[in-house]
């Protein structure tokens, strides 16, 4: 037989037309194998809310217009951190490039009617710190819930804490150290942009349908935006997780308020002359009549104070937070009382406090405990040293004015 080499080109030409479309099919099932993967990634990853988000918190529904589930303190603690959760997730969807199919932050404020209405970028780095979570009224009205519930938030600032992550480590880490030696966040560049988003939403919705919230170095950031809009007079709803009470400017004060007691016991030990002892008593009755003068004023301006009364959630186990629970002399610890004001000219807050006996400090920090199903609260308002050292210029205000902005 001899070879035909036509015949023999048409059958490689048909052998090359065939291996094309070959090709593009197995192209086509490593994409969706691909796809497959990525979704099954997602649907068992450790962050997604199904595997690690609350168990036993029902999405609002029609019987919330009757009984909102807001009014409970421990469903709005739960929710709000989980806005939180996802302020964390948004900056690890967009370091790992995620789509909009595979991302996992909006599943933390979907089921709750929110929706994404701002991120909080740092312009160091372009990393995102925060978030401005809104109701979602179209979501709400598919089902059949008509308005907002009773104590539901117009809008959720929330902010994050140290992402040991390598594109946004340094930029925490720098914040972190400005707390720990200043005590003070107000040079950060997250300052700024958070005290500008919070004014410009309170001013949007009216502040008493706003609420702040942060966990870790994002409650210190949040503590201090809100402390900055209530000596303008505007006071929003602030919500602290874990917020750091450490700092080497606390240290030295500490030291230094130790030295002055040392120092009046020493003085009083000694032998005082009698133009002396006349001088001091002089002294003392100026003093004491500079300060009857004065507790009128620290009255008058507890009055405002009560209206922007800080909600922190401490573990005795965090020594980074633990610090808040140490009272400042005696302790007046009210348990389980919910509206108690600042008395004695003392700045009030509700201090939730976890006690769990020992825990690993991951554990003791970490944002899940706050909406775990076997979370024990002590609920103490008292009188906290280091609430009263953070607050305490807010009694050097003029009695605020009201400026609540619009009601929506």
């Amino acid at each position: 037989m001899q070879r035909n080499p036509k015949g023999e080109l048409q059958e490689q030409g048909r052998g090359g037309s065939m291996a094309k479309p070959e090709a593009e099919e197995i192209t086509r099932e490593v994409v969706v194998v691909k796809d497959q993967e990525e979704a099954h990634d997602q649907h068992h990853h450790p962050y997604a809310f199904h595997v690690s988000g609350p168990r036993n918190v029902a999405s609002p529904n029609w019987r919330d217009l009757i009984n909102s589930s807001w009014k409970d303190t421990n469903y709005k603690r739960t929710v709000i951190a989980c806005f939180i959760q996802a302020v964390y997730l948004l900056e690890l969807d967009r370091q790992e490039n995620r789509t909009e199919e595979t991302a996992l932050a909006a599943k933390w404020w979907v089921p709750f009617k929110y929706k994404l209405a701002q991120t909080l970028i740092d312009e160091r780095d372009g990393s995102i710190f925060g978030a401005i979570l809104e109701w979602d009224r179209s979501a709400a009205m598919a089902d059949l819930i008509l308005m907002r519930p009773s104590g539901a938030p117009r809008a959720v600032l929330t902010l994050r804490g140290t992402l040991l992550k390598s594109p946004t480590m340094r930029r925490d880490i720098e914040d972190d150290l400005r707390f720990l030696a200043w005590e003070s966040l107000k040079g950060s560049v997250r300052f700024k942009v958070a005290l500008e988003a919070l004014k410009s939403v309170a001013d949007r919705y009216g502040s008493n349908n706003v609420c702040i919230a942060g966990h870790s170095l994002g409650a210190g950031f949040a503590l201090q935006v809100g402390k900055a809009m209530a000596k303008e007079g505007i006071y929003v709803e602030t919500h602290l997780f874990n917020p750091p009470s450490v700092s080497l400017a606390m240290s030295l004060r500490n030291m230094g308020e130790k030295a002055g007691f040392a120092w009046k016991r020493f003085k009083s030990m000694l032998p005082m002359s009698s133009e002396t002892q006349v001088s001091s008593d002089a002294g003392e009755k100026t003093l004491g009549l500079g300060l009857k003068n004065w507790v009128p004023q620290l009255k008058n301006y507890g009055v405002g104070l009560e209206k922007w009364v800080p909600h922190l959630y401490v573990n005795n186990s965090d020594y980074i937070c633990c610090s808040y629970t140490h009272p400042d002399g005696k302790e007046e610890n009210n348990t389980s009382k919910e509206n108690v004001g600042p008395t004695n000219g003392q700045v009030a807050a509700k201090l939730f406090v976890k006690s769990k006996g020992k825990q690993k400090f991951l554990e003791a920090h970490g944002l899940e405990q706050w909406w775990s199903d076997d979370l024990e609260l002590q609920l103490a308002v008292q009188n906290s040293k280091l609430i009263n050292m953070q607050l305490k210029s807010l009694y050097s205000l003029p009695a605020p004015q009201q400026t609540q902005g619009k009601v929506p």
